[in-house]
Protein backbone atom coordinates (compact mmCIF):
# COMPACT_ATOMS: atom_id res chain seq x y z
CA UNK A 1 0.00 0.00 0.00
CA UNK A 2 2.48 1.91 0.65
CA UNK A 3 4.38 1.94 -2.55
CA UNK A 4 1.22 2.34 -4.43
CA UNK A 5 0.70 5.77 -2.28
CA UNK A 6 4.12 6.23 -3.16
CA UNK A 7 4.11 6.02 -6.63
CA UNK A 8 0.69 8.05 -6.88
CA UNK A 9 2.30 11.21 -5.13
CA UNK A 10 5.42 10.82 -7.41
CA UNK A 11 2.95 10.27 -10.65
CA UNK A 12 1.13 13.64 -9.49
CA UNK A 13 4.21 15.58 -8.42
CA UNK A 14 5.56 15.03 -12.04
CA UNK A 15 2.69 15.38 -14.16
CA UNK A 16 2.48 19.16 -12.66
CA UNK A 17 6.08 19.51 -12.82
CA UNK A 18 5.53 19.26 -16.35
CA UNK A 19 2.76 21.50 -16.81
CA UNK A 20 2.61 23.67 -19.92
CA UNK A 21 2.49 23.26 -24.04
CA UNK A 22 5.92 22.66 -25.84
CA UNK A 23 5.08 25.22 -28.64
CA UNK A 24 6.92 28.19 -29.41
CA UNK A 25 6.16 31.61 -27.60
CA UNK A 26 4.00 34.32 -30.15
CA UNK A 27 6.01 37.27 -30.81
CA UNK A 28 3.79 40.48 -31.61
CA UNK A 29 5.56 42.52 -34.07
CA UNK A 30 5.94 46.39 -32.73
CA UNK A 31 3.91 48.74 -33.75
CA UNK A 32 5.91 51.20 -36.21
CA UNK A 33 4.15 55.02 -36.55
CA UNK A 34 5.39 57.01 -39.44
CA UNK A 35 4.52 60.77 -39.25
CA UNK A 36 3.56 60.56 -43.01
CA UNK A 37 3.24 64.68 -43.14
CA UNK A 38 6.10 66.10 -45.28
CA UNK A 39 6.97 69.59 -43.16
CA UNK A 40 9.05 71.91 -45.56
CA UNK A 41 10.88 74.70 -44.24
CA UNK A 42 10.34 76.12 -47.65
CA UNK A 43 6.87 77.84 -46.58
CA UNK A 44 8.68 79.17 -43.34
CA UNK A 45 10.72 81.72 -46.18
CA UNK A 46 8.29 82.20 -48.70
CA UNK A 47 6.22 84.08 -46.04
CA UNK A 48 8.50 86.82 -45.46
CA UNK A 49 9.71 87.02 -48.68
CA UNK A 50 6.47 87.68 -50.13
CA UNK A 51 5.58 90.23 -47.20
CA UNK A 52 9.29 92.01 -48.07
CA UNK A 53 8.84 91.70 -51.65
CA UNK A 54 5.35 93.58 -51.05
CA UNK A 55 6.53 96.42 -48.78
CA UNK A 56 9.39 97.00 -51.26
CA UNK A 57 6.62 97.46 -53.96
CA UNK A 58 4.55 100.19 -52.19
CA UNK A 59 8.10 101.71 -51.14
CA UNK A 60 8.80 102.03 -54.24
CA UNK A 61 5.58 103.10 -56.13
CA UNK A 62 5.17 106.14 -53.29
Amino acid sequence: MKKLALAAALAAAATTATAGNLSEPVMEAPVIVEDTAASSSAAGTWVPLLILAVVAGVVIAD
